[in-house]
């Protein structure tokens, strides 16, 4: 127990950053709505194509390897305890030599970083920039981006009329620039790009991402490479990496997942690339990023990393990419569906999410019409960004029968034509 000194009365000091946040965080906002719905129309079955959560259970070798690393660690002779920070060599080398080497992209498995999922990383790693530091993000974005920077003061005051933050640069992406954002009026220290983008599932090609990787290196700037979703470029313009591209190593961070090419939501393991010839103000963020990692972080389990592991051998390889295959089958019958029904719709090729347009109505109340006429959940654009009002998400990681049977619902219900 505190006493307070004589004459004074002691206050507990918190971050004050937290109280600026408007409301919950967008999904558990949703969460809430869908719950409130369901138990007042009990009759409803609700189909969710909101949230980017898989469906399809873990791949049958990548199951194998999760159940010899549980009897391994049930063995005193294989037991492993607290994983090394940066992640086991076995992991970091398979990535490196499958995911980057095999592209023609000079990044070694000490370059690598394992964690429990890139959402953790994409949120931690503005703990390495100053408070002073200027971030720019594209409009619509992923909550995160802004978010983990609200809590650590460095985006000034929040517009609630206008759904924007004082010192944030944001870089709108719509359909009448093609969802390719301009470079920015004021330079900014971060960018944050997410390509395949969440949320519009839209892409940019190599020659677009060139301009901002030239761009960073000019103005020392510092890319934030969200590529959570590469496992579903289809176009061969579009890479599956930053650090395809020349330059990047000396301006850009990528992180990587693998809930969304192995399903791994549940089981939690992700990845971030830091190259160790990324240096600002004569530090290497590589070995700053290493500090943190080994201060807060024991290391993913074990387990996790041998299943993930089993991801690069050469039955996880097929495997996965049949579910990826089966959730694209998904997101071509959104796509299509809503064209059909009359709908605006973008995303939806290199991606397992379609952007639709809402025409005048606002983003929250086509989410509201959604569930209530076609008991349908999606996520409302505007929770994405002040550009994103009037879109509405989809996403193709239901089940075919769901999909297909949403898709028929919202023709049935809420077709335009």
């Amino acid at each position: 127990m505190r006493v307070p000194m004589l004459g004074m009365e002691e206050e507990m000091k918190i971050n004050h950053n937290y109280q600026k946040l408007p409301g919950s965080y967008l999904f558990s906002t949703i969460a809430k709505k869908v719950a409130d719905y369901g138990r007042e129309h009990k009759e409803a079955r609700i189909i969710r194509l909101g949230i980017g959560d898989v469906t399809l259970p873990i791949a049958p070798s990548i199951v194998k390897a999760l159940h010899e690393a549980v009897d391994e660690m049930g063995d005193a002779a294989a037991f492993h305890g607290y994983a090394p920070d940066l992640g086991y060599a076995f992991l970091r080398e398979a990535i490196a030599k499958t995911d980057y080497q095999r592209l023609g992209c000079s990044i070694s498995a000490d370059e690598i970083f394992i964690s429990d999922g890139a959402k953790c990383d994409c949120g931690n790693i503005q703990e390495l920039f100053s408070n002073e530091a200027r971030i720019a993000v594209c409009d619509p974005v992923y909550p995160v981006y802004v978010d983990s920077n609200v809590m650590a003061g460095r985006t000034g005051e929040y517009d609630a009329d206008k759904g924007t933050w004082s010192r944030v640069i944001y870089l709108p992406c719509t359909k009448e620039n093609g969802f390719v954002p301009d470079l920015p009026k004021e330079v900014p220290d971060l960018i944050y790009l997410c390509n395949p983008n969440n949320p519009t599932g839209t892409t940019l090609t190599r020659k677009q991402l060139q301009v901002w990787v030239d761009y960073a290196n000019e103005h020392d700037a510092v890319l934030l490479y969200d590529a959570a979703y590469e496992a579903y470029i289809r176009d061969e313009e579009v890479p599956h990496s930053i650090f395809e591209l020349p330059g990047a190593r000396a301006c850009a961070i990528e992180f990587r997942s693998f809930s969304k090419n192995a399903g791994f939501t549940g089981v939690r393991l992700g990845f971030t690339v830091i190259p160790k010839d990324l240096i600002r103000e004569g530090v290497s963020l590589h070995t700053m990023w290493a500090r943190r990692h080994g201060t807060k972080y024991n290391g993913a389990p074990y387990i996790q990393q041998k299943a993930g592991l089993a991801v690069y051998g050469e039955e996880g390889q097929k495997e996965i990419q049949e579910q990826i295959q089966y959730y694209m089958r998904n997101t071509r019958t959104i796509y299509e569906g809503l064209k059909e029904a009359g709908y605006a719709v973008f995303g939806g090729v290199n991606s397992p999410y379609v952007w639709l347009h809402t025409g005048e109505m606002s983003s929250w109340a086509f989410f509201d019409e959604l569930l209530d006429k076609a008991h349908v959940v999606g996520t409302p654009g505007s929770g994405f960004g002040p550009e994103g009002e009037h879109y509405f998400r989809l996403t193709g990681f239901g089940s075919y029968e769901d999909t297909v049977q949403a898709v028929e619902r919202i023709k049935k219900t809420l077709a335009l034509r």
